[in-house]
């Protein structure tokens, strides 16, 4: 972006219509000065997205910006790309960035034709009668000779400089190959990076050539080598099968993230066509971001060995501060020595489609993963553990989302790791309910919820003796979101009360919701002006035992009991 002036910017934008770009895409109907539609970005019935004369806005998810943000979004493109894309549409000519950067430039689109003119010799190979040993393993395999040209799959033969003398006669020379990856200097001159391998083009986004990857047959090591890196390949940014990637994930194809070459043409040719890989590294900032710009929610299945899951720990760890409500991940867990690869081949399409539509989202996987190996069998051990686990909500940078994983997974917490209490539903509490309206059944446990947050308000001294309970069962989302709040809020050492909980409700947009929350609760339950601490706590209590989760699991105790003394001799 830096190498392109503000006003190519602005004439760019200026001859090319947001609302006539948008409209290829989206039914767009007019609605006064403006046009509306309903949101490519999010599921939609109603229209909430709007297209001004410069920009476009939806108000159901928030998704904004110009029309090259658009064509960003929309078609999974670099800021780059989707500059050049509007420019050919619009006959602009993009400005030529510095002689240093067009010379990098003409030394990648050399690169490309040297890598371009190896894929074309690696398939020649592996069709000829040398070709065959690696042809047959492809073979055993599973994948059809549609699959194996469709990914551009070859052989490397033997080295000896089998490739520079078979580019020879097309005039590429010794240096070229050396500076695309395919030759190395070594004491003996330059030598093949390849040999004995079965090859894999690695393409950037659009399909253009940037490195090898190969697998040597048998049982050599190391097993799979990626090409080095050089002006036109970088592991941290490339991503395996990108290019086939992005046309299936705008068609409705879920994002995938898998570890190997293997599992992504295995994926695709199974009908999975959204599997990428990572080229022999963890996935990178990079990686995200463009794993992200294609999808808001990509599933990562990483092998299920000790190595899978260590990587999908690191991808949470790098993924945590970046997550936002339109920026997430799911995880797919494969049995035991399993990868995609091997269950696509065992199980079949549809059973790995099964197994897709039960990949749980972050919010859940997160738990398991922080809870792995940790110790809870003393009162310190699980207050290092809730430790971790308020830290690690405090990562994510958006405070909102951040609050609300870190109800998550405290509410785990508290259901899995503490000790049970014994005999408190047994205990009972008597009750004096003179004062306490009855409340009609549609929408109770909601205005028992506002009952409650009401009361901790008032008391805020109170709120330790509930956390743990309050996070053990399901509130409605905004009265939940307003116990987590009012949670940090007591924390933080806040002085408390009504009109100052309200106002620090302003920065997250809940203060009307606050005071429609008292005043609902004002309605149902009316204290007397000299309410105890005591009293209060007591009313908090005959309410909290009233919501359906806590009667459920009232009932499921009662049952158990039942169970057991029926068993008893």
């Amino acid at each position: 972006m830096a190498t392109l002036s503000p006003n190519f910017l602005d004439e760019l934008r200026s001859r090319t219509p947001i609302a006539a770009v948008i409209g290829r895409s989206v039914r767009l109907t007019k609605s006064g000065r403006e046009s509306k539609g309903c949101c490519p970005f999010h599921g939609e019935k109603t229209p909430s997205f709007y297209v001004y004369d410069d920009h476009f806005h939806c108000y159901g998810c928030g998704e904004h910006g110009d029309v090259i943000t658009f064509t960003m979004k929309s078609a999974g493109l670099s800021f780059m790309e989707a500059v050049e894309t509007l420019a050919a549409e619009a006959g602009l000519e993009v400005p030529k960035a510095s002689p240093q950067a067009a010379e990098a430039e003409q030394k990648r689109a050399g690169i490309a034709e040297v890598l371009e003119a190896a894929a074309v010799q690696y398939q020649k190979w592996l069709f000829a009668p040398e070709g065959k040993p690696a042809l047959d393993y492809l073979r055993g395999r599973g994948l059809s000779e549609a699959t194996i040209r469709k990914f551009g799959l070859g052989w490397s033969g033997e080295g000896r400089s089998q490739l520079a003398n078979a580019l020879a006669r097309q005039g590429i020379s010794t240096e070229q190959l050396v500076e695309a990856g395919l030759m190395k200097i070594s004491d003996r001159g330059p030598v093949d990076m390849f040999f004995s391998r079965v090859m894999f083009p690695i393409a950037d986004r659009r399909g253009t050539k940037i490195s090898f990857g190969g697998r040597i047959l048998g049982d050599g090591q190391p097993k799979y080598v990626n090409g080095p890196e050089t002006p036109a390949f970088s592991k941290r940014r490339s991503l395996y099968g990108l290019n086939f990637a992005r046309e299936a994930v705008r068609r409705g194809d879920p994002l995938i993230v898998v570890e190997g070459y293997m599992d992504v043409i295995a994926l695709a040719q199974a009908g999975f066509g959204g599997a990428v890989a990572p080229l022999g590294t963890a996935l990178t900032e990079d990686h995200l971001a463009d794993i992200w710009r294609l999808s808001p929610d990509p599933v990562i299945c990483f092998d299920s060995d000790a190595a899978g899951r260590r990587a999908a720990m690191r991808t949470v760890d790098l993924a945590l501060s970046a997550l936002a409500p339109d920026r997430s991940l799911k995880f797919l867990r494969l049995p035991e020595k399993e990868d995609p690869d091997s269950i696509i081949r065992r199980e079949g399409a549809l059973n790995f489609k099964a197994r897709l539509d039960k990949a749980i989202p972050i919010s859940e996987a997160l738990f398991g993963m922080l809870a792995e190996g940790a110790a809870k069998d003393t009162p310190e051990a699980r207050a290092v553990f809730y430790d971790r686990l308020v830290k690690t909500a405090a990562r994510i940078t958006d405070k909102p989302l951040a609050m609300e994983y870190k109800a998550v997974l405290l509410g785990r917490f508290f259901n899995d790791w503490r000790p049970r209490k014994k005999g408190k539903a047994e205990a009972g509490y008597k009750f004096n309910t003179s004062e306490r309206r009855e409340i009609k059944p549609h929408n109770s446990s909601v205005r028992r919820g506002y009952i409650i947050l009401a009361l901790l308000i008032q008391f805020p001294d109170l709120f330790s003796q509930f956390e743990e309970a309050l996070f053990s069962i399901t509130f409605a989302p905004p009265c939940l979101e307003m116990f987590r709040i009012l949670q940090d809020f007591i924390k933080a050492g806040e002085v408390i009360n009504n009109e100052r909980f309200i106002q620090y409700l302003e920065g997250y947009r809940l203060e009307e919701k606050a005071r429609q929350v008292i005043a609902t609760a004002a309605a149902d339950y009316r204290p007397s002006p000299d309410l105890s601490l005591s009293r209060a706590s007591e009313d908090i209590w005959h309410f909290f035992y009233l919501m359906p989760d806590t009667i459920k699991s009232l009932e499921q105790q009662r049952d158990e009991a039942r169970r057991l003394y029926l068993a008893t001799p």
